[in-house]
């Protein structure tokens, strides 16, 4: 098991407070979130009970960050939340909820592998054309004092034909599509 995927156990003494058993310190919320985030998996258990309290901690870890505006969640789907509680829905709703994430992580993962090609440049259609438009525009706003104009380059009245014409191969490609 790499170190990454190996469990953290993470006890919790009368206290309250969060021991981590792996580096033998006391730590926080914020230490466990930083472990997450770096694609660790944490169990966090009772010292004296043996209880499991992994799910009401990532609970108040996410409760923290809600409460700091750092909004993930929409009301919508935390009143859809405490709507399942209660009913028939509960059975549903958890499963519903770690398949639609791992859709998500998928997706993300695929997206991040299409953009890291040897060229991301060539993995987005018309990539090419838009940065020299962004790098046209730019001269042409700063009138080449931006100091990354080349020897021999046009001066910004000609920098807004060229994007004027690339804007229309643009335009082009796209109605082809």
């Amino acid at each position: 098991m790499t170190e990454k995927t190996k469990l953290l156990l993470i006890k919790r003494y009368a206290s309250r407070r969060l021991y981590n058993t792996e580096a033998s310190d006391y730590i926080t919320l914020a230490d466990i979130a930083d472990f997450i985030r770096g694609g660790r998996e944490v169990q966090i258990i009772d010292l004296k009970s043996g209880d499991d309290l992994t799910r009401q901690y990532l609970l108040q870890i996410v409760a923290d960050y809600e409460r700091r505006g750092e909004n993930v969640l929409p009301v919508e789907v935390l009143t859809d939340l405490v709507r399942s509680y209660g009913n028939q829905a509960t059975s549903v709703v958890p499963q519903f909820l770690a398949a639609s994430f791992e859709i998500l992580r998928d997706g993300q993962s695929k997206a991040m592998e299409n953009l890291n090609v040897v060229n991301p440049a060539v993995a987005i259609p018309g990539f090419d054309i838009m940065m020299a438009q962004q790098e046209a525009f730019m001269k042409a706003m700063t009138g080449g004092l931006s100091g990354s104009t080349k020897p021999g380059k046009s001066q910004p009245s000609d920098d807004l034909a060229d994007i004027k014409s690339q804007l229309a191969a643009l335009q082009e490609k796209l109605s082809k599509l």
